[in-house]
């Protein structure tokens, strides 16, 4: 879980995160020549972003045979909703109308993608009514 108040997460670090949550720990040498040799990083970039991660909460470490085993501190999807809720609260000071006028405007929406908002829409409304 991240330290206190949401700590930035770049593209090239969210990228790391999935690809670490997709596996069951990794070390540095690990991550290094998987995900380092497929973005054309160096073994120390890799080993400084795993680093500034667990730093921030994302990931969390034990050592294991003299060496650091990485894993994520909490699955992707709770990290990506954790993300999104940082950004609405944050840049878009609470409002999720540029978040769904974005959606709507700029990204192409699959039936499946438009099945499960309207599930959620019809959840608000629910607590709307309850409420």
């Amino acid at each position: 879980m991240p330290r206190g108040r949401t700590a930035g997460v770049g593209e090239r670090e969210l990228a790391l995160l999935r690809w670490v949550d997709e596996r069951d720990g990794v070390t540095v040498g690990e991550a290094a020549e998987g995900f380092g040799d497929e973005h054309g990083l160096a073994r120390s970039t890799v080993q400084t972003m795993l680093e500034r991660l667990h730093e921030k909460g994302y990931l969390r470490r034990r050592r294991q045979h003299g060496v650091y085993r990485y894993a994520v501190a909490q699955r992707s999807g709770e990290l990506l909703r954790g993300l999104v809720r940082s950004f609405v609260d944050g840049p878009l000071g609470g409002s999720l109308s540029p978040f769904v006028a974005y959606l709507v405007e700029q990204h192409p929406v699959s039936a499946d993608e438009r099945t499960a908002l309207e599930r959620l829409v019809e959840r608000l409304e629910a607590e709307r009514k309850e409420g």
